[in-house]
Order: C-alpha cells, then structure tokens, then sequence
C-alpha cells in the first residue's frame, strides 16, 4: 500500500471557518476525517471514470479476447499494463507535444 503524507497549512482565519461547519477538537479529528472522506470521494469518482472509460474501450477492442476482471485490483492492473495505457501526466504531456 502507498502511504502518502501532506502537510496541510491553514491560517487562523481558515481554521476558525473549517471549525464553523466542522468538529474540531483539539486533535483536529473532525479536520482530519473531513480531509480523508474527500481523498476517497475523489478516488471513488475517478475509479468511476476509470471503469467507465476503460470498459468501453475493451469492449470496442476486436483484439482484446479476455474476460474484462470483476474485482477493482485486477481491472487496474490490466489497464495499467496496456501499451495504450497513459496516465493523467503522460496524457497531459502528449497534449502539449500535439499542440
């Protein structure tokens, strides 16, 4: 599993806002469980795209003959190996090569 760690910088004056809608206790509990349902709102919505984009593509691939897996681990490793495979930056940087 990939652990990533930020640092997250707020002024006094945003804390105070963040506090008026959320539970903030002196461990910034409240802040810390907002920040994580976020992050897996945002890994949800792009599994989403991700199936969507992908699944699609599979099925129009007259060579692609395998099952399409079932299981979320499996999917991502298939995508992920595909030599048409890019991820954001690699597409992001082809855009700009194309332009």
């Amino acid at each position: 599993m990939a652990n990533h760690t930020k640092t997250i910088t707020l002024t006094d004056v945003q804390q105070k806002i963040l506090a008026n809608d959320l539970y903030s206790d002196s461990d910034n509990a409240g802040l810390d469980e907002w920040i994580q349902s976020a992050v897996d709102g945002k890994i949800n919505n792009c599994w989403k795209r991700m199936q969507q984009e992908w699944t699609n593509k599979l099925m129009n691939d007259d060579s692609f003959t395998d099952s399409i897996p079932s299981n979320q681990a499996d999917f991502v490793a298939l995508i992920t190996a595909r030599s048409d495979y890019q991820n954001r930056k690699s597409r992001d940087d082809a855009n700009v090569i194309g332009s």
